[in-house]
């Protein structure tokens, strides 16, 4: 219950922080949609079908990531800037990471929900379908990047975060098909022990 309390807490905390004075609003309003979508189905579930601690951390941390994205835009937050001139790389790459995560935490939402409902019984046919989902998703995502840009022009130059690389979108979807990987390979195990006090 505590746990709850306090990941409401942070998330309604960060939000409020992130639509403070935001870069761009509208750059706004499209990053933290999709956490405020999050938080409603949780919300709507949560008494039917409770996750384990793992994902609601992971989803929590997925929804920070957007929040800041949203803040000051993928492409100028702050500590990435200075990961650029430290590193010398030629782009603020916050946006990559938020597309690893965009194909790690999917992972463990997808096989907690499989595992959990006897879907895909066998490990290996399970794995290979959350990988699969994982890229989907991302791809799907780009998709409604690529249509809100054709619909808004200019404003969603910070919202598409290329920065002038023209490989910005199949980099997207490789960091989150790299990212639902390590998901699988780093926190099964845990992942499983979290499920066995669930059943």
């Amino acid at each position: 219950m505590i746990m709850k309390f306090l990941w409401i807490i942070a998330f309604f905390t960060i939000l409020l922080w992130s639509g403070i004075n935001p870069k761009d609003q509208f750059t706004w309003f499209l990053e933290v949609i999709p956490a405020i979508i999050g938080f409603i189905v949780l919300a709507f579930t949560f008494n039917k079908f409770k996750l384990t601690p793992l994902v609601y951390t992971l989803i929590l941390i997925h929804c920070i990531i957007l929040m800041v994205g949203g803040h000051y835009t993928y492409a100028q937050v702050p500590l990435f800037d200075t990961i650029k001139e430290v590193l010398n790389q030629d782009r603020n790459n916050y946006d990559k990471l938020g597309h690893f995560a965009q194909g790690f935490i999917p992972a463990l939402i997808a096989r907690e929900i499989l595992i959990r409902k006897d879907i895909i019984p066998k490990a290996n046919w399970r794995n290979f379908f959350i990988v699969c989902f994982c890229l989907a998703f991302s791809a799907f995502y780009e998709l409604i990047e690529w249509i809100v840009a054709l619909f808004s022009g200019e404003d969603a130059d910070d919202f598409l975060g290329t920065q002038g690389y023209v490989w910005d979108t199949q980099s997207d979807m490789a960091l989150a098909l790299i990212g639902s990987i390590f998901a699988l390979i780093l926190l099964s195990k845990f992942h499983d022990k979290q499920l066995k006090k669930i059943k």
